[in-house]
């Protein structure tokens, strides 16, 4: 007997709904089929099954014992169909579902408040996020391990589609003590004598120093790699050197006084916030409005939380900045 492929769905319906009712004319009505359909789909189901599922006893349908037996199992596998149609109606609707979500170490200080704020309206989303630096999120990418990714730039040759977020400032900073800390405008190069901590190889925050000491023909007179933007804020507070890192790695520091930001010519460096998936993999609908979430709320939720932050800095360079985002969507438009 190979069930899977005698039986119908139409016909466990019609056998459920017959099931319940004390004639087949009765649950014609409820179906509205004529009598003689719902008879001819319950004598194909018993012909499927090898066995009768109806006896009538004192002019009153009543189940044998194979009927019995066949509408506990005929009603859970409509109710989990039932279950899977709602499941899946929900996921057109974005309002349910799992999304993978990975972000560059340097998010972790506001990724998860967007996502709380995310959660507060979707609450029946399930959203799991991984942290790691930049070369880590672009094996993730790679191996379809996640669905969205919070980072800068990714290389073009991974076949990525991405769309910036929110400006993304990288400042330097220094000890409170540092010579320089009220100095205003100066070069690089007047830090030619000092320290720098960097980020370990692969590292997003790493790219950027190198690409402005390139940029400004500069180099240090020592470096120092460190594992994590907290042990660089902790180095720079102890007074082992400069850095230059993501300004919103830096709120607590800054509003507590423990950090110094260097007004040095060229900062803040800008660069941009992206939301990074595949561009060859299909998004649920759930990612898709989380996408849209992060894009329509990251930008106003890092200025009002960093703006004061960047009033150390002359205001001209952090206007730039801060138009750096609407720009590029002009250029990509």
């Amino acid at each position: 007997m190979n069930l899977i492929r005698s039986l119908t769905l139409r016909q466990l319906q019609i056998f459920v709904i017959a099931s319940r009712l004390p004639s087949f004319a009765r649950a014609a009505e409820e179906l509205h089929l004529t009598q003689p359909a719902v008879s001819m789909q319950i004598r194909q189901l018993e012909e499927a099954i090898g066995m009768p599922l109806f006896e009538r006893i004192a002019r009153r349908l009543t189940l044998t014992e194979a009927g019995e037996r066949l509408s506990h199992h005929a009603s859970r596998i409509l109710g989990e169909i039932k279950d899977a149609e709602d499941t899946m109606s929900s996921l057109a609707q974005a309002d349910s579902g799992t999304i993978a979500v990975s972000i560059v170490s340097s998010a972790t200080y506001f990724a998860p408040k967007l996502l709380a704020l995310y959660s507060k309206q979707f609450p029946k989303v399930d959203v799991h996020f991984s942290v790691g630096n930049r070369e880590t999120l672009l094996r993730l990418l790679q191996d379809n391990a996640t669905d969205l990714a919070i980072m800068g730039r990714p290389p073009p040759e991974l076949g990525t589609t991405a769309e910036p977020l929110a400006y993304h400032p990288h400042v330097i900073i220094a000890p409170v003590t540092h010579p320089l800390r009220n100095a205003r405008r100066f070069d690089l190069q007047e830090l030619a004598g000092d320290t720098f901590l960097l980020r370990e190889p692969g590292s997003g925050t790493r790219a950027v120093t190198e690409h402005t000491f390139r940029q400004h023909l500069f180099t240090p007179a020592r470096c120092v790699t460190l594992g994590s933007n907290e042990t660089i804020k902790q180095a720079v507070m102890a007074g082992m050197g400069v850095s230059l890192i993501s300004l919103h790695t830096l709120a607590l520091e800054l509003r507590t006084g423990e950090i110094a930001l260097l007004d040095v010519n060229g900062t803040p460096v800008e660069r941009t916030w992206q939301i990074v998936h595949l561009s060859s993999k299909q998004l649920s609908p759930t990612c898709v409005m989380f996408r849209r979430f992060l894009l329509e709320h990251a930008e106003p939720f890092l200025e009002q939380e960093y703006a004061k932050l960047m009033q150390p800095l002359s205001s001209a360079t952090a206007r730039r900045g801060r138009s750096a985002k609407r720009e590029e969507k002009v250029e990509r438009g």
